[in-house]
């Protein structure tokens, strides 16, 4: 062949190269994706009520693999028992019949906005008290077919959800919320859930909670039975711990502060009894209205809770402070009657007395002057009361028996009784719901 001949032929190659390229280059693939949506989805040609076919093509069940992603967790309520969650959901599933070519691996998938286009499994939220889809600006729905017949389903919602929780903890208590997805209609025969083998839950890092913190999470089947049949059931279970910083320095500090308070009393006179009994009423008053707004903000549970047994012993104890000084003042009152009875009975005894010397003196008069001086110095020796030596000098050697020294007493007493009862509480108080913690965790 000439030479010029070559030149042709690798020229018309050339041409017919460049508007291959150029074909291909013009290659509209939205307006592919609409005719093969067309062609699968096309009526007579895909029916949505009819659910895929089990693994393999067989008649087995439908498997739908789930998996979470944990935007945001709003609100934790104690008086409530609810949680409110915002998550995107994810549900992915084969169906055969939705296979398309994917024009030389160029087309990854197709995208869907309207789920009623194919079938979707009957997943609920078994434990949901509210929830709804958000839609602004658009729907944040999609739906991605997959040239193999993969589906998956992807949506944004904020669900409330119910959480019973045990309270006997409380300030110093673990909760675990539940997040429970089961399928209403259909049965384990055609319809199964199964968690995404690779993270099947997600949480978002930065995931910050007033009063609580996301200790960790765990997935697990909780397939139910009833008379119609056994339906699958996913759950995940998140474990939160309650930061207990808040209650320390709103609830106990303060309630230690007022018992404290309430033992000022003891150092002040007895006789002081209108700043006594206004320091008693005050704390005892203060106390009750701390105690009522900690149970105004907790559901009204049958049993005893952590802070209940708190509050009830620092109430006793800012009560038995005012109960103290009451007994102090009934103390100190009968003290004085019996003072002012003993005070009657001397000048009783020393009337008596002066009239018995007074007779004597007078029957004395005409004897011997040494004699009567003598008989009047034995009557004034027998006048005198004898002295008692003191012979225990002990702790209680401080505090007499006498009755006026019995209001003292008890002052001095409760000085010390008090903060020891109140330290032996506390060492019982915080050693037993520490150590019952650990047990339940």
């Amino acid at each position: 062949m000439a030479p010029g001949h070559y030149f042709w032929a690798i020229f018309y190659f050339a041409c017919l190269c460049s508007a291959s390229l150029a074909n291909n280059a013009k290659v509209n693939f939205r307006e592919k994706e609409k005719k093969i949506l067309d062609q699968i989805l096309g009526a007579g040609k895909y029916d949505a009520r009819i659910r895929p076919s089990g693994i393999n093509g067989t008649d087995g069940p439908a498997i739908v693999r789930i998996n979470l992603f944990v935007r945001s967790i709003m609100t934790i309520s104690d008086i409530k028992m609810e949680y409110s969650v915002q998550l995107t959901f994810r549900e992915q599933w084969l169906d055969e019949r939705l296979k398309f070519n994917d024009i030389g691996g160029r087309l990854k998938y197709l995208t869907l906005t309207e789920a009623n286009r194919v079938w979707m499994p009957d997943l609920f939220f078994s434990n949901e008290k509210e929830g709804h889809f958000h839609n602004i600006i658009m729907p944040n729905v999609y739906i991605r077919i997959f040239p193999y017949g993969s589906v998956l389903y992807s949506i944004r919602i904020s669900l409330t959800l119910a959480c019973p929780m045990n309270l006997k903890l409380y300030p110093l208590d673990r909760q675990v919320c539940s997040l429970r997805m089961a399928s209403y209609g259909w049965t384990t025969a055609d319809l199964v859930f199964l968690w995404k083998e690779d993270d099947p839950v997600q949480v978002v890092k930065n995931l910050h909670l007033p009063r609580f913190t996301l200790e960790k999470f765990l997935t697990d089947y909780c397939n139910s039975k009833t008379n119609t049949g056994e339906y699958s059931c996913l759950k995940v279970d998140l474990l939160f711990k309650r930061e207990f910083s808040y209650y320390l320095i709103q609830i106990y500090i303060p309630c230690c502060m007022l018992v404290i308070v309430s033992w000022v009393s003891f150092w002040l006179d007895q006789g002081a009894v209108p700043a006594r009994v206004s320091l008693g009423v005050t704390t005892l008053l203060t106390m009750a209205t701390q105690t009522s707004g900690i149970n105004a903000s907790l559901p009204p549970v049958s049993y005893t809770k952590a802070i209940d047994v708190w509050t009830g012993v620092c109430l006793t104890f800012v009560f038995g402070a005012l109960l103290e000084f009451a007994l102090v003042n009934y103390a100190s009152r009968s003290a004085d009657r019996a003072a002012d009875i003993q005070r009657e009975n001397m000048k009783k005894k020393r009337r008596e007395m002066e009239q018995v010397s007074l007779d004597a003196a007078s029957d004395l008069l005409d004897t011997d002057s040494n004699a009567t001086f003598a008989m009047l110095r034995q009557c004034e020796v027998h006048m005198q009361a004898p002295k008692r030596p003191n012979c225990c000098r002990t702790w209680w050697s401080r505090f007499p028996t006498r009755q006026c020294s019995r209001s003292k007493r008890i002052d001095v007493i409760s000085r010390i009784t008090f903060p020891l009862v109140f330290a032996l509480f506390n060492l019982v108080y915080w050693s037993t719901y520490l150590f019952r913690e650990e047990d339940e965790d």
